[in-house]
């Protein structure tokens, strides 16, 4: 006779009882008709996390993945808890964890708010049951998930971003039958911050710079800014990626990577390692160090994600239903209007709506908002029965000796072209004495607190050390010449002005420096060396065959991230024969190290 301990009892007992709650779920899924032990798994999910937003949670350590720059990734690190297992079917291995303990945990559910919270669907289930690539497995992936699972707060204030958008995301990837691990990627552009702007001018919850946003149809203008409008920008994105996943031949990896870094920094990498008979796989390139963690968090997330109670990680609910929905209003209005017809404050227009600049909607278009379901139809009733022509204030200018259009534009926060065509004026040419006719906000400008306006003007007031200086722009000059007139770095000159290095002023525009007696003893950022004195000159350079960013950078005795900087270069990009490049040279270092 065998005998048997306590302990294995106990476990024959708990795979039994397993077998049978599974043999009992009948319950078969909407959209596929299979029966789901982790549609019971998800409800208990729910439960745990309904228990985990009445308990507070610890406050993040670091917060080195919320951001509009990829940050350093921690090494060394040991993940504590064991790796994803492996699955025959690799897109449902993410998800063998959460579908073993599923019946075990519904079994549990011991209260009627659990049970009730149990039958309603979450988004997560449903991003977990769409994966597309191939689960990883690479110590860089264990360091990052790890980082996740130690900073649950970060986690917790993502998805309070993600909420409005995510659902929307979702069914855009559904219909292109697009891996669902992407609709995840806003986490690590921007830990969906809809108003985020990176040094390299990357701005939306998907981060597009200036020109590859232009090239997927992003139209950016004074009054809108289509990389950070929601809806267009996801278009974009996913265009995007499908036409980077073309490139790459099916491979996700590499397309992601190549939508971190570039199609041609990845292409140069494959042809790298093929030349040397290595392998082209992501894990096997030597790519820019922000887009070898970049894929990790990625795949980390999806882990995450894909078994949140393995990793002993506690998932905000999102429910699995839309919204925001877009609502078509066929004209330019005011956000204030807008706010007061949807009763809404006007933050929460422009967090719905963050693509528009100003204090009112794009005169030329796009003519709709985003607004919550539940009160889409309601604000299209009222807004119906507002005329068009009411929806923007009016007021009528009396032209003074010496003013321009210019000048006017800027009195009344609008647009010389705004001017022209509503009082029908051709040229530049205006007359003191007559009438002009000019919209304005119906409110205090103050009042549009997430206007691009009103946010640079929270950054260059937000208190720094040393003696605040306002420095009114005037024609010809530029980040670099100020940095060095001042005697600060020009990367701290544009952060204080929620700039990137490579943005263009406008003449009268208002930037702020924070003069401190360490900035006037330092020396000055690279392009010039500690103790050397001269005249600076601004010179065009063409990039030759086989330059690069460190040549040059010798050749002119200027760094490698000033290069960067004055021509809006993004890390890993390289640089191409014709380009032409703009250089701030100090006459002595250069001929001395000539």
């Amino acid at each position: 006779m065998i005998k048997i301990n306590k302990k294995e009892k106990n476990m024959l007992f708990l795979v039994a009882l397993c077998g049978f709650l599974g043999s009992c779920a009948t319950t078969p899924r909407a959209a596929d008709g299979q029966q789901s032990a982790v549609d019971a798994g998800q409800a208990t999910t729910s439960s745990a996390i309904a228990r985990a937003e009445q308990s507070p949670t610890p406050p993040a350590t670091s917060v080195h993945h919320e951001k509009s720059i990829t940050a350093p990734m921690e090494s060394g690190l040991q993940t504590p808890f064991p790796a994803v297992p492996q699955a025959d079917d690799k897109r449902t291995a993410r998800i063998v964890l959460a579908q073993a303990s599923a019946p075990m945990e519904q079994a549990m559910a011991s209260t009627e708010e659990e049970q009730a919270l149990a039958v309603e669907k979450d988004l997560w289930e449903r991003i977990r049951h769409q994966y597309g690539i191939p689960p990883q497995r690479h110590k860089l992936i264990d360091q990052e998930r790890n980082w996740y699972v130690k900073h649950p707060s970060y986690l917790d204030r993502t998805t309070r971003r993600a909420r409005p958008y995510l659902h929307l995301i979702v069914e855009a990837l559904e219909e292109r039958n697009m891996p669902m691990e992407i609709a995840l990627l806003p986490i690590v552009e921007s830990a969906f911050q809809p108003f985020a702007y990176s040094h390299g001018q990357a701005a939306g919850i998907w981060q597009f710079i200036p020109g590859t946003g232009r090239h997927y149809g992003l139209k950016q203008n004074w009054w809108y800014d289509g990389r950070r409008d929601i809806e267009a920008s996801t278009r974009a994105a996913l265009d995007y990626l499908q036409h980077l996943h073309k490139i790459f031949k099916g491979d996700w990896l590499l397309a992601l990577a190549a939508y971190n870094s570039g199609s041609g920094t990845v292409k140069s990498a494959i042809s790298y390692n093929r030349k040397r008979n290595r392998g082209t796989d992501f894990w096997s390139l030597r790519l820019p160090r922000e887009t070898r963690s970049y894929v990790p968090k990625l795949m980390a997330l999806a882990d995450i994600v894909a078994a949140p109670e393995h990793y002993q990680v506690r998932l905000q609910a999102i429910p699995d239903k839309p919204y925001l929905a877009k609502v078509e209003i066929g004209s330019q209005i005011d956000l204030a209007l807008a706010a007061e017809l949807a009763g809404l404050s006007i933050d929460d227009i422009y967090r719905y709506n963050p693509g528009f600049n100003r204090w009112a909607t794009d005169p030329d278009g796009p003519h709709s908002l985003l607004l919550p379901v539940e009160i889409a139809d309601s604000f299209q009733n009222k807004l119906s029965k507002v005329a068009p022509e009411r929806r923007i204030t009016w007021i009528r200018h009396r032209i003074r000796e010496g003013e321009t259009l210019g000048h006017i534009a800027n009195r009344y926060d609008t647009t010389v072209s705004v001017l022209r065509k509503v009082n029908k004026i051709n040229g530049h040419m205006i007359r003191a004495g007559k009438n002009m006719l000019i919209p304005v906000a119906a409110k205090d400008l103050d009042a549009y607190k997430l206007s691009l306006a009103q946010r640079v003007k929270a950054t260059q007031n937000r208190r720094k050390k040393g003696a605040r200086i306002v420095h009114h722009v005037k024609r010809g000059d530029t980040l670099w010449d100020l940095s060095r007139k001042y005697q600060v770095n020009t990367r701290q000159l544009a952060r204080w002005n929620a700039m990137a290095p490579g943005d263009y002023l406008r003449p009268g525009q208002k930037l702020v420096i924070w003069k401190s007696s360490a900035n006037s003893n330092s020396s000055m950022s690279a392009g010039m060396a500690p103790g050397l004195e001269g005249t600076i000159r601004r010179i065009r350079y063409v990039v030759r065959k086989g330059d690069s960013l460190s040549r040059i950078s010798q050749k002119f005795n200027v760094s490698i991230s000033d290069l960067r900087a004055w021509n809006a270069l993004p890390k890993g990009k390289y640089l191409q024969p014709g380009q032409r490049l703009t250089l701030y040279v100090n006459v002595i270092a250069q001929t001395e190290s000539s």
